[in-house]
C-alpha cells in the first residue's frame, strides 16, 4: 500500500505508571468466583453493553487534537481505563479513523468530514458508563442529530 499524503498517527501504550485501575466492585460468577466484570442491571445480567453512535451535520471531524480530548474525555465521564490510544490521519479526504483500547473494551471512531458524518462504536463493560459518551460527542462535534443503537451482549452468556 502507498502511503504517500498520510499524515502521521497518534499511537502509543500507556505505561504502568499511567494506567490506573477501576476499584469499583465487580461481578463474579457463582461457579468459579473469578471476576467477569459483565453488567448486573434491572435484574439483567450481560457481558457489555454496546453504543453505535452516528453523527450527523458534525464539524471538526477532522482534528486529530480535538478528537483525542473529546475521546480522552469520553473515557473519563464513564469512569473506564484506557490502555492504549490510536489516531490515524488519512488523505486526500481529512478522515480520521481510530480506536482507544480499554480495560473495559473499547471506543473506535471513523469519519467522513466531507459527508459531516462520524461513525463512534462504544463498547463498555463493568461499572464504565458508555451512556455519557453520547452528549459529550455531539456537543463537541456540534452534530445536528445524533442516532443511536444500542445493543447488550453476550446476554445468553
Amino acid at each position: 500500500m502507498d502511503v504517500t499524503g498520510f499524515l502521521p498517527e497518534i499511537d502509543r501504550d500507556l505505561t504502568d505508571e499511567e494506567v490506573v485501575l477501576p476499584s469499583a466492585p465487580t461481578s463474579r460468577t457463582k461457579s468459579d468466583q473469578r471476576f467477569d466484570h459483565f453488567v448486573t442491571r434491572d435484574g439483567a445480567r450481560w457481558a457489555g453493553t454496546h453504543l453505535l453512535i452516528d453523527l450527523y451535520e458534525a464539524d471538526q471531524l477532522s482534528d486529530l487534537e480535538h478528537m483525542e480530548i473529546t475521546l480522552r474525555r469520553c473515557i473519563e465521564a464513564a469512569g473506564a481505563t484506557l490502555l492504549h490510544f490510536h489516531l490515524h490521519h488519512f488523505t486526500p479526504n481529512d478522515g480520521i479513523s481510530g480506536v482507544a483500547v480499554l480495560a473495559e473494551s473499547h471506543i473506535s471512531v471513523h469519519t467522513w468530514p466531507e459527508a459531516g458524518y462520524a461513525a463512534f462504536d462504544v463498547f463498555m463493560c463493568g461499572d464504565a458508563d458508555p451512556h455519557a459518551c453520547i452528549a459529550i460527542l455531539k456537543d463537541a462535534f456540534r452534530a445536528g442529530r445524533v442516532d443511536v443503537t444500542e445493543a447488550r451482549r453476550g446476554a445468553s452468556v
